[in-house]
């Protein structure tokens, strides 16, 4: 017997906890990162890892798997997924919740075969990725409305618009291609800087004109860490987040990214980031990226 999504306690899909000192293995280990200190905008990121543990519980994950009208099939039956609690960060110290990040990504790459690490805002992904730094090839897909690749900004290096300019600067061999880009407010530096590294910069214009064309640009036959910022998506469909823009990804199209991703290349990890969950009182915002996470589960484990 079984709790309705509004009962018990809530882990991700209502998969087992075991905290991260534990001796365990997992096809997927599910990892929070309660951190929004480094925002430039609106704060609340801190509550994304319990609101879309929350959220999940309404796509509890059955040992049968998931029956899936379209193509007939059964999804994710048997999947061995485990929720390894929260990284205790402090509230004040980002030096300190940034090693701190960095030795509970490596633990937890040792126990799953695939890390899924549920944000904070989007600087956890530069502590993230030094855990990867073993992967010399490692490539990035950052699905985002912003660079988030600028050098200083207000007279600070660890924020959430620098994890990939920290992340490259550290790891040399990294590469990145970044779809959803919008806005105003770009930094000409820091889209040079990128250019000169050899990113791929792919705008949410380029993907509304030409999908397939935008899709084509991904990389193939690498291991890729995706990194999925909520801005990416409309706002209209999104509204919880620190930074919208507007006229943003649909649905759709975002899984049609993360399934072209993961096709054409071996996830290695995965965050979702900048999910601000007290910004949407409907808990819409919520219950969209658990299925979108999940969807994300289904595609890896085809």
């Amino acid at each position: 017997m079984s709790h309705l999504p509004y009962g018990g306690i809530a882990t991700f899909a209502r998969a087992p906890h075991q905290p991260l000192e534990a001796d365990w293995s997992a096809d997927v280990g599910v990892l929070g990162l309660p951190f929004d200190i480094a925002l430039g905008f609106r704060p609340g990121a801190r509550f994304a890892p319990r609101a879309l543990r929350d959220a999940s519980l309404r796509y509890a994950l059955p040992p049968e798997g998931f029956y899936d009208l379209e193509g007939d099939r059964v999804r994710l039956a048997g999947l061995r997924l485990v929720d390894a609690g929260d990284v205790v960060l402090p509230s004040l110290e980002p030096e300190l919740a940034r090693e701190r990040i960095t030795e509970a990504a490596r633990a937890l790459r040792a126990r799953a075969r695939l890390p899924l690490f549920l944000g904070g805002d989007h600087s956890v992904t530069y502590p993230i990725l030094r855990a990867y730094a073993d992967l010399a090839d490692l490539h990035v897909v950052q699905i985002d409305a912003h660079l988030d690749f600028t050098d200083v900004r207000n007279d600070t290096r660890y924020s959430n618009s620098s994890p990939f300019r920290r992340a490259s600067e550290e790891l040399p061999g990294l590469s990145v291609t970044t779809l959803g880009l919008r806005g105003l407010r770009f930094d000409r530096e820091a889209v040079q800087a990128a250019l000169a590294r050899g990113h791929t910069l792919i705008s949410a214009r380029d993907l509304e004109a030409d999908l397939e064309a935008a899709l084509a640009r991904l990389p193939r036959g690498r291991p890729v860490y995706l990194s999925f910022d909520v801005d990416a998506l409309d706002p209209a469909l999104l509204p919880a987040t620190s930074s919208p823009e507007v006229d943003g990804l649909s649905y759709r199209s975002a899984l049609r990214i993360v399934a072209e991703t993961v096709r054409r290349n071996t996830l290695v990890g995965l965050d979702l980031v900048e999910f601000a969950p007290n910004l949407d009182a409907s808990g819409n915002s919520g219950l969209l990226l658990a299925r979108l996470l999940m969807e994300t589960l289904c595609e890896v484990f085809e």
